[in-house]
């Protein structure tokens, strides 16, 4: 019988170099391609959970006897899903309605295992943006580090400026939060039949 693959449903350099830091490296990596649309009146932590459970069930389609894990983080304030910025002004707009409040980052995680018996977590980061000035968010916007980012910044990037503090996992504001990743690996039989 054929070893079980590690299928990364993503195709985040992010989250490739997080799973490095574990010393997991997928076989192969499979981006899901899947409608990304909020349901209407999807509360933020719903969406996340349920965009997760889709990339991976998309990918297990043609992987039924492999290992599929994958990940989505949002940014969420109350109920409001703060999504990638458009463009260098949506990014803007963000940015100051983020700047001086706390908001959220919510990153849900997805394994299923061969079988398709499935897990999924959901972890909740809280984040407090210190106030932006103008010319501080010019020279942010100029770094081009909002592209492709929800809320429009990386914690690990030059807006790590704007945070005096974090309450939850740093790694999960990066895309995937590895200790919970780590740990599902773990208790999933994976990496014992990698050891």
């Amino acid at each position: 019988m054929t070893k079980p693959l590690l299928i990364l449903a993503s195709s985040s350099p992010q989250r490739l170099n997080l799973l490095k830091l574990i010393g997991v490296v997928p076989d192969r990596t499979i981006p899901a391609d899947i409608n990304e649309t909020p349901l209407k009146k999807e509360l933020p932590k719903d969406f996340v959970l349920r965009m997760s459970k889709e990339k991976a069930l998309e990918v297990s389609k043609n992987h039924t006897n492999d290992f599929i894990l994958s990940g989505d983080t949002i940014v969420a304030a109350g109920r409001r899903i703060i999504g990638k910025p458009k463009d260098r002004k949506n990014a803007g707009e963000i940015l100051k309605f983020l700047s001086g409040r706390r908001h959220r980052v919510l990153s849900a995680i997805t394994l299923i295992k061969p079988g398709n018996s499935q897990i999924s977590k959901l972890i909740t980061t809280r984040v407090k943006f210190a106030h932006i000035t103008k010319n501080a968010l010019e020279e942010y916007l100029d770094t081009n580090e909002w592209e492709n980012k929800a809320g429009g910044y990386a914690i690990q990037g030059s807006a790590s400026c704007f945070i005096p503090w974090i309450n939850g996992s740093y790694t999960g504001t990066m895309g995937f939060p590895i200790n919970e990743v780590n740990n599902l690996l773990l208790s999933s039989g994976w990496k014992k039949l990698n050891d």
